[in-house]
């Protein structure tokens, strides 16, 4: 596996139906090296910080095989970075990958912490309002990241994988429950032991806790 491309977006206006909002989505691949940090890459901004970046979400990953699917879908060719994404990679399908699995890129190292769950910046982004709904059903999600370890990145750079070795969700599997609103206790707590971001960590302690109560 290897880089295929660095991307990083500059604030812009997109339009959506309750009008303009300020938004990063937009990411243009750029050849020179790119220092990822524990807040995401160098000169890419967030605009919506409450729901995206962060230490948990400071990278998103897309891979070429998920790209091939969706332009076959699609019909037209996407570029790298058409979904978001800071770092598109080669071989990579974000359904094969769990909760802590690792990416190892050069000196960087990076933590697979949850799936990203579609929203209307995207579809606006893909000029359809009925993207959000075609996203989920294609369980094709891309991977956010927290930054175990700083270092640059730049396109053609050899990517290896190491599996988390404990008690993990996969990727796929937390997608799909996003949108189960009756996860059992069991379930809650097997969240809870893995990596999971601190957003979807807070939100399944206090789901935890009601149903504790109740």
């Amino acid at each position: 596996m290897e880089i295929i491309s660095v991307n990083v977006g500059k604030e812009q206006i997109i339009q959506k139906a309750r009008g303009p909002e300020k938004t990063g989505i937009y990411k243009i691949p750029v050849d020179s090296p790119v220092l990822i940090t524990t807040l995401g890459l160098a000169g890419d901004e967030i605009s919506d910080q409450e729901d995206h970046g962060g230490v948990d979400q400071a990278v998103y990953l897309y891979g070429a095989s998920d790209y091939a699917w969706w332009a076959e879908m699609l019909r037209r060719p996407l570029l790298p970075g058409t979904f978001g994404e800071n770092l598109t990679l080669s071989e990579m399908e974000s359904a094969r990958f769990s909760i802590g699995d690792r990416f190892v890129l050069g000196e960087a190292v990076l933590e697979v912490t949850a799936p990203r769950i579609p929203c209307s910046t995207l579809a606006a982004r893909m000029g359809d309002p009925a993207f959000a709904k075609q996203f989920r059903q294609a369980e094709r999600p891309g991977l956010y990241c927290r930054v175990i370890r700083e270092g640059y990145v730049q396109a053609g750079m050899p990517v290896t994988i190491q599996r988390y070795p404990g008690e993990t969700v996969s990727a796929i599997e937390m997608f799909r429950d996003y949108y189960e609103r009756q996860l059992s206790s069991d379930t809650l707590r097997r969240y809870l032991q893995a990596p999971i971001a601190i957003r979807d960590r807070v939100e399944k302690e206090e789901r935890l806790k009601k149903l504790q109560v109740g």
